[in-house]
């Protein structure tokens, strides 16, 4: 017949994995959601440098209705004034 023993020492190192355990995990999904929001903000800014330089070429309605989504402008003369600056 076996007798064993269990100590403290065990339950504390198992809550100290359980832990270490649910902070790895929280920092991951926190440093992919990072990643996520910076990727959507580029892009959003390679988009927005595309329909311009498409613009530049071709004056079109559905470039400037593009733009005005993505920019949150609404008159053309401020899309106008962007596209000049992006495509400096």
């Amino acid at each position: 017949m076996k007798f064993e023993l269990k100590t403290e020492k065990d339950n504390y190192s198992r809550s100290f994995l359980q832990f270490f355990g649910i902070f790895f995990f929280l920092t991951l999904i926190i440093i992919l959601c990072d990643v996520s929001i910076k990727l959507e903000i580029i892009s959003r800014n390679h988009q927005i440098e595309y329909n311009c330089r498409l613009l530049s070429v071709e004056k079109s309605k559905p470039h400037f209705k593009k733009l005005s989504r993505l920019t949150n402008l609404k008159s053309k003369q401020q899309i106008w004034e962007l596209c000049s600056e992006v495509i400096k």
